[in-house]
C-alpha cells in the first residue's frame, strides 16, 4: 500500500475525525473507503449507461404488460 500526504484545514480534519469517530471507524478508513469510491465511479455511471442503452426500445413507460408477456423468459 503506498502512502501519501494531503495538506487540509485542521477544523476540518478535526471535524472528520469526530465523524469516523461516531461511526466507529478511523479516518485513514474513510478516507480509504472514499478514495476507491472516487476512482471507481465513473466505470460504474459507464455500466449503468451500459445497462440503459441496452433497455432502450425494450421498456415503454405507461403501455399496459399482460400476464403472459410479465411471466415470458
Amino acid at each position: 500500500m503506498k502512502s501519501i500526504t494531503f495538506s487540509a484545514d485542521e477544523h476540518h480534519i478535526e471535524a472528520a475525525r469526530q465523524r469516523a469517530r461516531s461511526e466507529r471507524t478511523t479516518l485513514n478508513d474513510a478516507f480509504r473507503r472514499w478514495l476507491a469510491d472516487y476512482a471507481l465511479s465513473q466505470q460504474r455511471l459507464r455500466l449503468c449507461d451500459d445497462v440503459v442503452e441496452r433497455l432502450q426500445g425494450r421498456l415503454r413507460v405507461g403501455r399496459h404488460v399482460g400476464r403472459d408477456e410479465m411471466n415470458a423468459r
